[in-house]
Formats: C-alpha cells, sequence, structure tokens
C-alpha cells in the first residue's frame, strides 16, 4: 500500500494519488479528442492580428496562411505555413499541433513551430531561426469550418546574442480543404 501525506486540514492523500488524477484527467482529454473527430479533414488557415501586442514596440498588422493536415501521428497533426506583417517580417514555418474538443463545437489547438524569421523594417527577434508556440480557441461549424482566436508566442530560444521574443493575437479562419478544391 502507498505511504500517505498528511495535509494541513488534517486529511491525507496516498502519495501519487494527484498524479493518478492527473493521467486520468490526461487521457479522458485525449479520448474525447479520439474517434469521434477521425473524420475532421485538413484545413487551410487564414489570420489577421496584432504583432507585438504585448510590448507595443513594434507593433504591426500580421497576415498568416496555415495548411494543417488531417495526418495523424499519435495525436499530432503537421502543419506548416507563412506569417507577413505590415513592416516587411516574413516568418516560414513548420510544426506540430494537436486538436482537443470540448463537445461538437469548441476545439482548443496547442501547436509549436520552428521556422525561419526575417525582420524587414520591424522587430529584430535576435536570430533568423525562431520558434513559435501558439494556443487556439474556435468554435467549429456545422460544415467543420472553424473561426477562432489566437495567442502565439515567438522566441529564438537564446540561440542569439539577444532574445526579446514577441507575442501575436490572432483572429483564425480555417476552411475545409476539401470545400475549396474538392475531394
Amino acid at each position: 500500500m502507498l505511504a500517505a501525506k498528511r495535509f494541513s486540514g488534517g486529511e491525507t492523500v496516498p502519495r501519487g494519488g494527484f498524479l493518478r488524477v492527473a493521467a486520468a484527467a490526461a487521457a479522458g482529454v485525449l479520448l474525447a479528442s479520439g474517434a469521434a473527430r477521425a473524420d475532421d479533414p485538413d484545413f487551410l488557415s487564414v489570420a489577421v492580428g496584432y504583432f507585438d501586442w504585448n510590448r507595443t514596440k513594434n507593433t504591426a498588422i500580421e497576415f498568416r496562411g496555415e495548411y494543417r493536415s488531417d495526418a495523424k501521428f499519435w495525436i499530432f497533426k503537421p502543419f506548416g505555413g507563412l506569417m507577413a506583417t505590415t513592416d516587411g517580417g516574413f516568418y516560414g514555418f513548420a510544426g506540430v499541433l494537436v486538436d482537443v474538443y470540448f463537445g461538437n463545437r469548441i476545439v482548443v489547438t496547442p501547436s509549436f513551430a520552428p521556422g525561419l524569421y526575417e525582420e524587414g523594417d520591424g522587430l529584430d527577434l535576435g536570430h533568423v531561426v525562431e520558434f513559435r508556440s501558439q494556443i487556439e480557441f474556435a468554435y467549429r461549424f456545422d460544415d467543420r469550418s472553424r473561426l477562432g482566436v489566437a495567442i502565439s508566442h515567438m522566441s529564438n530560444a537564446s540561440l542569439g546574442d539577444a532574445n526579446p521574443g514577441t507575442e501575436s493575437a490572432m483572429l483564425y479562419y480555417s476552411i475545409p480543404f476539401d470545400t475549396l478544391f474538392g475531394d
């Protein structure tokens, strides 16, 4: 039997109990996002938003286009895209994402993508190699298209002498690829 740990309130919780609860919750999320969503197609996603909104040092309007594959590698899906800002910044990236479903309508999509960045006349991020992490919250329509908002962070992970990083706030629309180009 596992030893118990006493808390200030007098109750005891078996050691490893928190880990079991966390593992069960994670398994529930993965199961909820599994086979019921196997019919999700690949997407063409377009976005517009506010670049460097947190520091407002070199703000710009940001545009993105992404291809999100329906291929799955365990729970991960590959994606890639291009980003451009109104001050000439450019970023090409490829990475992985995970769609986590809450019911039939709400989709939360964390993603990670390394890529190559050119600052143009905008923000110097300290290196040509940058890493983007993002979380998107979207509403899924009957035709499987999605409308969402996302917050992302771009940083060079200290590859360069400077690593200022930046955040973007984006509005996304994801269109099923077969809607645009047929089956």
